[in-house]
């Protein structure tokens, strides 16, 4: 009998979508879900809506609940992680104080002042979560969902042995909508996909074996309520020539053409009809509407309908095929870059394919990006190495630095304004800051 734990799992919908999809596999029938939350109530509903999933699929599962994260992972042999560390207060100073000094960030869990300063706060106890993997299950595959994902998964396959990777369904999400646009049922096509996460690109996209580039260009440039469905990654893609994976909120931020003036903003960033047109502090406005109804729609959350069909998060493929019935199983996954692309940085972390068997997590070498993705890669990547740096040996100064590259906000501030804005981001996450010992 296999046990997975769901270390965050008051994350209600992550951890009710990826326990429905396990379940579907045979080898996890009758598996153990440990559920471990640190909020009492949040893990309530929890184990509410896991056990109505077991109930209506007629399984054999056991599911156990607790506040004791040793509890949740002792005899695991997979774990998933969907942890948010701080609360809205916290969270809003990530978005308010660079927006006093001109930075406009929609989303800001990623890269750049907002995701740097996420990343700093969560990493301490990913880092700890490693460990007690270490102690407790030495052996489990560790798929984590939490962002900032590059940084963080950079950060715990260099300081712990625990076969970890990063999951986004940004590219299986990206490959399934950029297939609706041009007609092509999803089975018939087929991609290579790289770069760095919500930065990745389709090297390649194909339908029925032939390049769909030039369908989706002619999509793109001759269909307005296609183009006005993404308009930033749109506008990346007529003029780089390669598809990005996240949506045009996120990829306005990480880099300087879209969000430096309040004319671009409006033009690009406010209009669209996609999920994330890229809003200004469009997480915070999220989280205020959760903040005053949490109970309501935890409820809600809990007793939605029930479907049990599998869905297309990658982690339950992931866990049948390392631990599982064996069924190969190739995916998007995040991992260090070691001879994976050629001309990114050695050993920063990359969104690349990886192969799931019962030997593990295998990463496949994709070669080098195009030059003109590269750049771009570059910047972002060296800024997150610059942040990885900083959060483990404590120094403010490393982190000042990784901002001071980031595109977005050295296309609008001088270094003086970028050094005043970091301290003063590092004022109101002190008390989240343990490894900082000295700030200045």
């Amino acid at each position: 009998m296999k046990k997975i734990a769901f270390i965050g799992a008051g994350s209600l919908v992550f951890t009710k979508n990826l326990v429905r999809d396990l379940l579907t596999f045979p080898a996890f029938e009758d598996c153990t879900i440990a559920l471990m939350d640190i909020n009492p109530e949040r893990l309530a509903f929890a184990k509410t809506a896991v056990d109505n999933l077991i109930a209506a699929g007629a399984y054999q599962a056991q599911v156990e609940a607790t506040t004791d994260r040793a509890e949740a992972l002792t005899g695991a042999h997979g774990v998933v992680c969907t942890i948010l560390v701080g609360d809205l207060a916290i969270w809003r100073t990530d978005i308010e104080i660079p927006k006093k000094y001109g930075v406009d960030i929609n989303i800001g869990d990623t890269r750049g002042p907002a995701g740097i300063f996420r990343f700093l706060r969560t990493v301490p106890v990913m880092l700890d979560i490693c460990r007690d993997i270490e102690r407790y299950c030495p052996e489990a595959i560790f798929l984590n969902y939490s962002n900032p994902m590059a940084m963080l998964v950079r950060a715990m396959q260099s300081e712990s042995k625990v076969q970890v990777t990063g999951l986004c369904h940004s590219v299986q999400g990206t490959a399934a909508m950029l297939a609706g646009w041009i007609g092509a049922p999803m089975e018939e096509i087929t991609y290579r996909c790289a770069g760095i996460n919500h930065q990745a690109f389709y090297l390649d996209y194909k339908w029925k074996g032939k390049d769909a580039y030039p369908l989706i260009r002619e999509a793109v440039a001759k269909r307005p309520e296609i183009y006005n469905e993404e308009q930033v990654r749109n506008e990346m893609f007529l003029h780089l020539d390669y598809y990005v994976t996240e949506s045009s909120g996120h990829n306005s931020e990480y880099n300087a053409w879209f969000r430096k003036r309040p004319d671009l903003i409006e033009k690009y960033c406010t209009h669209g009809t996609g999920w994330n047109p890229g809003r200004y502090g469009e997480i915070i406005t999220y989280a205020e509407k959760l903040h005053g109804n949490w109970h309501q729609q935890m409820e809600a959350w809990r007793d939605s309908p029930i479907d049990l069909q599998r869905g297309e998060e990658y982690a339950s493929y992931i866990f049948n095929a390392t631990i599982g019935d064996g069924a190969l199983f190739e995916f998007n996954g995040n991992v260090r870059n070691f001879g994976l692309i050629d001309n990114v940085p050695e050993g920063c972390c990359v969104e690349v394919p990886v192969l799931a068997s019962r030997g593990g997590l295998s990463p496949i070498h994709v070669g080098a990006l195009p030059d003109q993705l590269a750049v771009l890669v570059n910047t972002s990547a060296r800024c997150e190495e610059l942040a990885v740096q900083g959060a483990l040996t404590g120094d403010p100064r490393s982190v000042f630095h990784a901002i001071c590259f980031d595109p977005l906000t050295s296309a609008v501030l001088s270094l003086a304004e970028i050094k005043a804005m970091v301290d003063e981001m590092f004022a109101a996450n002190q008390a989240w800051l343990p490894q900082f010992k000295q700030l200045s």
